[in-house]
């Protein structure tokens, strides 16, 4: 079948995505650890040279994959892991499925949106990352410490109104509380008996994702005298850290990521506004002025 010049365009872009992802499947196989994980990717990256090979039959052409999407996701995977890299890729192409879906007259193209649906999801799922299982774990030391860790930093701005006593003060509860979440984790994991997620690691990283947010709470108030200033910039670091959790969290899970980063947003934002008033009251009751 002959293609028009916009049936060829558009073929050629798919044929270059098609070996583009299939360069990315093939790299980061050949640094996976895990077996399993190892021919999964491989699995996928032959799909998608078969792929390419199908969309050659029309285009009649060899096309170069994009390098700098390789590069760009290989880097991605090395930071975030494969499944977020994977998802960031899938997603990243405007539906695949979709674009192959209007060209109703090729039957191989819709094979290959049917692939791209069922297939490849498939094989996405299969993949295990070890930053995955325990992702509760991180879940719960992150929002526990922006919850609780906002509120604290916002109640005691106008209770004790410098900034670098508010910092050790907070630096102090939030060490507490990081030791406190981590044990309260390992007690918990150890208490289900799973296989899947050991306690101690489960410990490390709850109590590492508190801390980490501790730290970037924090640092504000070390920064910056002016109480107010830091406590604007702090409630700023906190949107920045729950826009980018949720959104590694939607893309790997494949969730909502407005819905979880509105609803975690507005939890935070409302203790530290309600811990606000608390310490400004108590201020006002006690007459205490630090």
């Amino acid at each position: 079948m002959n293609l028009t010049n916009e049936q060829l365009a558009d073929f050629l872009r798919f044929q270059q995505n098609e070996i583009t992802e299939s360069l990315v499947y093939e790299r980061l196989a050949a640094t996976e650890k895990d077996e399993a994980n190892r021919k999964t990717l491989l699995l996928i990256s032959a799909e998608e040279k078969a792929h390419y090979n199908i969309l050659k039959k029309y285009t009649k052409r060899d096309v170069t994959p994009d390098y700098t999407r390789v590069t760009r996701f290989s880097i991605t995977a090395k930071l975030f892991g494969n499944t977020f890299a994977i998802k960031l890729m899938e997603s990243g192409e405007g539906n695949a499925h979709l674009n192959y879906e209007k060209y109703s007259d090729f039957p191989d193209l819709q094979r290959l949106s049917a692939d791209e649906i069922e297939h490849e999801n498939k094989l996405i799922g299969l993949i295990n990352e070890e930053r995955l299982e325990y992702m509760s774990s991180v879940v719960l030391g992150l929002n526990d410490a922006l919850v609780e860790f906002t509120g604290a930093l916002a109640g005691f701005t106008l209770a004790l109104s410098d900034s670098k006593l508010i910092a050790l003060t907070g630096s102090i509860t939030g060490i507490a509380a990081a030791l406190s979440m981590a044990s309260s984790e390992y007690l918990s994991t150890k208490s289900e008996a799973s296989d899947d997620k050991h306690p101690i690691k489960a410990a490390i990283y709850t109590g590492l994702a508190y801390i980490v947010t501790v730290t970037a709470l924090v640092t504000p108030f070390i920064l910056i005298s002016n109480v107010l200033v830091a406590l604007g910039v702090m409630l700023l670091m906190a949107l920045l850290i729950i826009a980018l959790f949720n959104y590694y969290y939607a893309v790997t899970r494949g969730e909502s990521f407005r819905k979880r980063f509105a609803e975690m947003a507005i939890l935070s934002f409302s203790v530290a506004g309600v811990s606000f008033l608390i310490g400004f009251a108590l201020k006002k009751l006690t007459g205490i002025e630090a």
